[in-house]
């Protein structure tokens, strides 16, 4: 079969021919339908200093996808072939501390498929059982593959209580777009975003913001206190991973109000912690999705129709055209882009 790898070291990623995995006793075979491109796989195709010092080539890559299973091992009894599933990406060992304790989302011995193990930009793929999340067939498999980045988003909203609340999201990529939608789905009175491109900045209002702000030339402070009587936001939410958003949601919460932290940031941030302990800020630090709550949460969503994420998945290429993706994910001139498996 031919997929999508990173063969070697270096900028770029390559078509390969490689044999058909083969399903082990606790495994399924999935046959994908969809997958979608990660801020991760850029950084995989652009080969930076993360990609370099993590990635081992050869390797199939990308981690969000979706598709039927066409096969089961001998120990699987709750997936079935046929059933729909996406992936969860994070291969969690089950046995250490964080584990044990309910906390598998940052277990110590975690693997992430498409950069640890072979991942999903491929027709076919073997995958722990237990990653193999059924999804209502009902459900567009465009929306189906993007389950594994709107968890992230949903993790993030729902660590703080955003109901009735003005929500502050700084940063417009594909989680932050996600992120207006899910606030807005679990009550949210309010969300003021935040996004330097004009092309974001346009998917964040058909998302549901009611203000998109460039912080680079709007006086987005100013904005936030003028229209919350000079309290500040009830929720700040970082997508960004810029320095300068840690300053915004540090002037901007108000007291006793709620930060979530789930941007990576590849220079170093000042923070100002007195200020925020003089507010009686609670910050939470977001990594992944909670295993499984937040799946579960994210589906009921999804089926119930009180979140739709399509206005956020802008393009949706054959698979062969994955070197146009990364140019356009590249360009910001996208917002979600999801590959076809069956075209």
């Amino acid at each position: 079969m031919k997929a999508i790898c990173k063969p070697q070291p270096g900028v770029g990623l390559a078509v390969r021919e490689v044999p058909e995995p083969l399903v082990g006793r606790r495994e399924v075979l999935i046959r994908v339908t969809r997958s979608s491109i990660c801020g991760t796989d850029l950084h995989i195709y652009q080969w930076d200093a993360w990609a370099s010092g993590r990635l081992k080539p050869p390797l199939i890559v990308g981690h969000e996808f979706c598709g039927y299973v066409e096969a089961v091992g001998d120990e699987v009894e709750h997936v079935q072939a046929g059933d729909f599933v996406a992936a969860e990406s994070h291969i969690v060992c089950g046995y250490c501390k964080p584990c044990r304790l309910g906390q598998a989302h940052v277990c110590l011995n975690t693997r992430i498929l498409g950069v640890d193990v072979d991942g999903g930009f491929a027709p076919y793929v073997a995958i722990p059982a237990m990653n193999a999340c059924r999804t209502d067939p009902a459900l567009p498999p465009e929306v189906a593959t993007v389950q594994e980045p709107l968890g992230n988003a949903v993790h993030t909203v729902t660590a703080a209580d955003v109901r009735g609340a003005t929500v502050l999201i700084t940063g417009c990529g594909a989680i932050g777009l996600f992120s207006i939608a899910v606030a807005k789905a679990l009550g949210a009175a309010r969300v003021i975003a935040t996004e330097v491109r004009p092309y974001r900045a346009e998917l964040a209002l058909r998302m549901g913001a009611d203000a998109v702000l460039n912080p680079t030339t709007d006086d987005a402070f100013g904005y936030v206190m003028h229209n919350t009587d000079g309290l500040g936001v009830d929720v700040a939410l970082e997508m960004s991973g810029h320095p300068s958003s840690i300053n915004l949601i540090t002037q901007a919460i108000r007291p006793g109000g709620e930060v979530s932290l789930l941007g990576l940031f590849s220079q170093s941030v000042s923070l100002d912690l007195n200020a925020l302990i003089f507010k009686g800020v609670e910050i939470h630090a977001i990594l992944g999705r909670r295993l499984f709550q937040t799946w579960e949460m994210m589906q009921n969503l999804l089926h119930t129709g009180r979140l739709d994420v399509r206005p956020a998945i802008t393009h949706v290429l054959p698979w062969y055209e994955y070197e146009h993706a990364f140019e356009l994910m590249a360009s910001g001139q996208s917002g979600k882009i999801v590959l076809n498996w069956e075209a």
